[in-house]
């Protein structure tokens, strides 16, 4: 029976090893922060349109910037430089983000600060592991654009990004979202998947749809991803227009960085 004993243990022990140690976050804060030995891997709300199902660790501060930005819609060019996306932790499960668009040029017409807007993330499971992730952000847009940027309302809505590990290392991510409009409502869905290229350089595709009360616009959106360390990364990457109502091309670059 010992020996037994000895060699069920033997088998069982490897087995017990591989399943990871979850620590209790739950008492971290944003006045008492996570300690950097604890917090997860960096996860962004960039570059591509799938919002991130984690949240920022508790007490610690994201800023996630699109450096430079360019749509083309037909004849119409829109430049964006510096839309900052301001994210802090407030618990282990909850954080505050506040996105500021600093400049945006029409060509050939208005330029200056946009809207801004506010938006709260909530995990509602696998912030810290597990085989899926699943977030809900409220958000309400603000009135603050200079003039003909803006349509002088306020404005909301839900977003619900969910997030799977798939085989062979490949990253899942999806969301729903229903915009609350000043004189609509508009929906807008995606899927996305992701996968290391080489070293700490990643790849993603996208598909987005976009329904409003009476067109449908559809893109395919390309990208990469570049980390340095834990805290930094940097993105490039190319939204393309699939039919006549979606804009036609947005390249943009940017940049994470965590503290």
């Amino acid at each position: 029976m010992k020996h037994t004993l000895i060699a069920l243990t033997a088998l069982i022990a490897p087995l017990a090893a591989k399943e990871p140690v979850v620590p209790d976050k739950s008492g971290f804060h944003l006045f008492n922060p996570t300690p950097r030995e604890l917090m997860r891997e960096m996860s962004t709300d960039r570059p591509d349109v799938t919002e991130s199902a984690y949240t920022v660790d508790a007490g610690h501060v994201q800023i996630e910037w699109t450096l430079a930005g360019f749509t083309r819609d037909g004849r119409e060019e829109t430049l964006t430089l510096g839309e900052t996306n301001f994210k802090l932790g407030l618990t282990n499960w909850l954080d505050l983000q506040i996105v500021a668009p600093l400049y945006t040029r029409i060509r050939g017409g208005a330029e200056g600060f946009g809207d801004l807007t506010v938006r709260a993330k909530v995990n509602l499971w696998g912030n810290d592991g597990g085989p899926t992730a699943l977030a809900v952000m409220p958000f309400i847009k603000l009135p603050s654009a200079a003039d003909s940027l803006g349509n002088d309302a306020v404005e909301g809505g839900i977003i619900i990004p969910f997030a799977a590990g798939l085989p062979g290392e490949w990253g899942f991510g999806a969301m729903a979202e229903v915009d609350f409009l000043d004189d609509a409502t508009e929906y807008i869905g995606s899927v996305t998947f992701s996968h290391a290229i080489a070293g700490e350089l990643g790849g993603y595709i996208e598909f987005v749809s976009v329904w409003g009360e009476d067109d449908w616009a559809a893109y395919l959106d390309l990208g990469l991803t570049f980390g340095i360390g834990k805290d930094v990364q940097l993105d490039a990457g190319v939204n393309i227009g699939l039919n006549d109502a979606a804009e036609d091309i947005s390249p943009f670059v940017g940049l994470s960085v965590r503290f």
